[in-house]
């Protein structure tokens, strides 16, 4: 009985993106090859311009590449309708971003159902599934605030619940702490690490080397290239040292001193 391999959520193939033309031409990215397996941790390093958010608009769909191959659980993206592609943008992929791009008139509750929206879902189930969503966040007592009654780290959570609310199975992180604190970032970044203990998919770009210790693969890109990927081996444990041959368990005991007898204490 022959298994069939699974496809790795992501291949890219010398992947290219160019802007410009003639003088003015530049790669944003010059020649990716990448696989990304289903349930990975991806942090993505490199300094400004290297090619680290345009490689995420790619692989969410929200940009085309010049040249190359792009294959989402094994089917290439180029060959997909512009139909075909918005419902897998709005249905298997969720989008964190440093700006949070909340609606400013929308209130919180509305903000999270929106992607909901485009699923023909009615209004009310809308509302109760965002609803459901904001309580795994513990933000149900904000749920009718506006964005701008919120401090920064309720405002990202509150991103990250619109992210989620489709249920994708794909994350797309883009410096989702870089307009955070320390004590915001650490509640934001444990909320992505729960999120990949289930399973999700999550591949997120960051400046801060601090954070790809939530990570289970570091890319680091340098000239729109990947300069290296390294994968994280987790550690053993330290082996117990053993006891030598003939010794007793359990503390030593100190011997008793013995009394003379006639002797006064």
């Amino acid at each position: 009985m022959t298994t069939t391999k699974t496809p790795p959520v992501i291949e890219l193939l010398n992947l290219k993106k160019r802007f410009g033309v003639g003088d003015a031409e530049h790669f944003a990215i010059d020649g990716i090859d990448l696989t990304i397996d289903k349930g990975e941790f991806i942090a993505i390093m490199g300094p400004s311009g290297c090619g680290k958010t345009t490689l995420l608009n790619i692989l969410g769909l929200l940009d085309r590449s010049t040249d190359g191959e792009y294959n989402l659980d094994g089917r290439e993206v180029a060959s997909l309708g512009a139909r075909r592609q918005a419902r897998i943008r709005s249905q298997q992929i969720g989008f964190v971003f440093q700006s949070f791009n909340l609606v400013s008139r929308l209130n919180v509750i509305e903000n999270v159902a929106l992607p909901l929206t485009y699923k023909g879902i009615t209004r009310t189930k809308r509302l109760q599934m965002a609803s459901d969503m904001l309580r795994n966040f513990h933000l149900s007592e904000r749920e009718y605030y506006m964005p701008y009654q919120l401090s920064g780290g309720q405002t990202q959570r509150v991103a990250i619940a619109r992210a989620l609310v489709n249920d994708p199975s794909i994350i797309l992180a883009d410096e989702p702490t870089g307009n955070l604190d320390s004590r915001s970032s650490h509640v934001i970044m444990e909320e992505l690490s729960d999120l990949h203990k289930r399973g999700n998919t999550i591949i997120m770009v960051t400046h801060n080397p601090r954070l790809t210790s939530y990570a289970s693969r570091v890319i680091t890109m340098l000239d729109c290239k990947i300069d290296s990927d390294t994968k994280k081996v987790k550690e053993k444990p330290a082996p117990v040292p053993k006891r030598p041959l003939g010794s007793k368990k359990g503390k030593k005991k100190t011997p008793r001193k013995k009394s003379v007898k006639g002797s006064k204490e």
